[in-house]
């Protein structure tokens, strides 16, 4: 087991080994953040590494730390999305081969990154459904072609190249900071920026933040072992994990004052805040340590805060989503099944009597059925104000409807929205 000492040996040999092919990130203070929570909320711009996350570190460290043979035999790793193009980037630079594993239903815009990154030095394989199709496939092709495996968060190499991340925020800062939030994935990154912050500065509390439904470091951390959970929620895609890292726990278990999970959409509010507010792209992982900051607010007043956003490789196809999920957890949008009359007026009556001055249905899909009295409708009303739904459910009533709310029925919208 690598000790928190000797991992910052391990983070301060990286520092001079990366110095190769990173860029030395900002650490900008944003005043927007700062006067929304009364404090210096300073970010940490992983979103402006050279592969657009901070994965480029811990893998070129790692893949440097290979010894001739290895590097000769070529590479493998699997994943979908910034480990991937981490690695691919370190193929390029130091001239070795390596095969970037990704499942088929990677987005063809990732795909394409990874091959730009890698050039002729990358070969990509694209094969079943999920990352663990793909790290099976990867695990096969070290086997049979003798090739070294690179793990996207499990390794003292990779921890080390994270820690880096740390390191520049304590240089760049005129003070310690008082608080540091950090992504939790697979661990890789709290730990390495966990090691070093709390090595440097003991009383700077550092807290993880993870999704809400992928929190396995939490999990983990409650059960006092690594578990693995059954299911997650994939939309976070860069920190959606069932399993944290051996090492990783141990070391978080050690360096981390706590760890906090962030609801999805909350995730989405704070990536559209973001960009239409200081033009800073993110991806929901990269957005999880600002969006912590509200379940902080009382806490870090008059303090010195840093957020490391961990990267901004997002679909710009994915906006979309991101916009209703926002809408959908600040309470602006609701999803019906409404049983409506078979009869001329009965829409109008609706719109009439029902719905608000403010109110506006984004969908509507009528599912008329033959000698039936109701048909059903599944209904989309978007508010301008959270406040403006109590009265919507009580015109409802008042109506007499026959109405399913969708948002409370997770099976009912999964299905039908």
């Amino acid at each position: 087991m690598t000790t928190t000492t000797g991992m910052m040996e391990h983070i301060v040999r990286a520092h001079h080994v990366l110095k190769e092919v990173i860029v030395r990130t900002p650490l900008q203070r944003d005043p927007i953040l700062s006067a929304r929570y009364d404090c210096n909320v300073y970010l940490k711009r992983e979103d402006l590494q050279i592969v657009r996350s901070f994965k480029i570190r811990g893998a070129y460290n790692k893949i440097r730390h290979l010894s001739q043979s290895e590097l000769e035999r070529g590479i493998v790793c699997a994943s979908a999305g910034n480990h991937a193009q981490g690695v691919a980037y370190s193929c390029q630079a130091l001239q070795i081969q390596g095969t970037i594993v990704m499942p088929s239903t990677t987005p063809s815009q990732k795909v394409s990154q990874v091959k730009r990154f890698g050039g002729s030095y990358v070969t990509v394989v694209l094969t079943g459904d999920t990352y663990d199709d793909a790290y099976e496939k990867a695990m096969s092709i070290c086997n049979e072609q003798g090739m070294t495996f690179i793990h996207p968060f499990d390794d003292t190499h990779i921890v080390a190249g994270n820690g880096t991340v740390g390191m520049e925020i304590m240089e760049s800062l005129d003070v310690p900071a008082d608080l540091v939030f950090v992504t939790i994935g697979g661990g890789g990154l709290a730990a390495g920026v966990g090691t070093y912050v709390k090595m440097i500065s003991p009383t700077t509390k550092v807290v993880g933040v993870e999704p809400k439904g992928a929190a396995s470091m939490t999990a983990s951390l409650s059960e006092k072992h690594v578990v693995t959970l059954n299911q997650i929620d994939k939309f976070v895609d860069g920190a959606a994990v069932k399993r944290v890292g051996q090492l990783n726990y141990e070391i978080c278990e050690k360096v981390l004052d706590d760890v906090i999970h962030v609801p999805e959409g909350k995730v989405c509010t704070t990536i559209l805040k973001l960009y239409n507010e200081s033009a800073i792209v993110v991806e929901p992982a990269g957005a999880l340590s600002i969006a912590a900051l509200d379940l902080y607010k009382d806490q870090i007043k008059g303090k010195n805060v840093v957020c490391v956003i961990s990267g901004g490789n997002n679909d710009i196809d994915r906006m979309q989503e991101i916009k209703e999920r926002s809408l959908i957890y600040e309470g602006l949008k609701h999803y019906f099944t409404i049983n409506f009359p078979q009869r001329a007026g009965a829409l109008r009556e609706f719109l009439q009597n029902v719905l608000g001055p403010d109110d506006d249905i984004t969908r509507f899909e009528y599912h008329k059925k033959h000698n039936k009295d109701n048909g059903a409708a599944v209904v989309g009303i978007e508010l301008k104000h959270a406040d403006d739904y109590t009265q919507l459910i009580e015109r409802m009533n008042k109506k007499g409807l026959d109405y399913v709310e969708l948002n409370k029925n997770p099976l009912l919208f999964d299905l039908l929205v």
